[in-house]
């Protein structure tokens, strides 16, 4: 089974990240687990959102506690609180402009960074990075399908679908050298 979280800001695009992600999954067969917790709607809030993806039917019914992945839209959420539960293991992708060595105090981590602020300015999607990490999990985790993953963005991004599909090419090839 795959787990991951992905924790954002309201209006960075969090669960919208999760929204595809899970719906790729689901397209190629697998069992989808997806829930969100925020606080206040507004945008600068934070918010959090969990995906379990397995092969067979999940039954657990928990929050997610030894993460697999964790994607970190805003690094000033890198607390306690997210990193718990998570281990040696554990891949954080986070959204920086820093190197991954910049954020090796925060533990004993698989760390990757992309710089997906920047990524979504030169694609006209101003703050909004969610596709451009979706990408970058896509790379990382070498897994959903690229294909089913575009159509996902094409049938979910609500504005600038060519923009959204680009970013997520850039963020997959930030982490991948560029390949595919």
């Amino acid at each position: 089974m795959l787990q991951f979280k992905i924790q954002g800001r309201g209006g960075q695009g969090a669960q919208k990240a999760a929204e595809i992600l899970a719906e790729a999954f689901f397209r190629e067969g697998k069992y989808i687990q997806a829930y969100a917790t925020y606080g206040g709607a507004r945008r600068g809030t934070p918010v959090s959102s969990f995906v379990r993806v397995d092969d067979k039917p999940i039954r657990l019914r928990c929050d997610i506690e030894n993460p697999d992945v964790i994607v970190c839209f805003d690094p000033s959420l890198l607390t306690g609180a997210l990193l718990q539960g998570a281990g040696e293991d554990t891949l954080l992708l986070i959204n920086s402009a820093s190197a991954p060595d910049h954020f090796a105090s925060l533990g004993n981590f698989r760390i990757s960074t992309v710089d997906a602020v920047t990524i979504a300015h030169a694609n006209d999607l101003g703050r909004i990075v969610n596709t451009t990490l979706v990408g970058a999990f896509a790379g990382l985790v070498n897994k959903p399908d690229l294909d089913i993953l575009i159509r996902v963005i094409r049938e979910k991004s609500p504005a600038k679908v060519d923009q959204n599909v680009k970013a997520f090419l850039e963020g997959y090839r930030a982490v991948t050298g560029g390949m595919n």
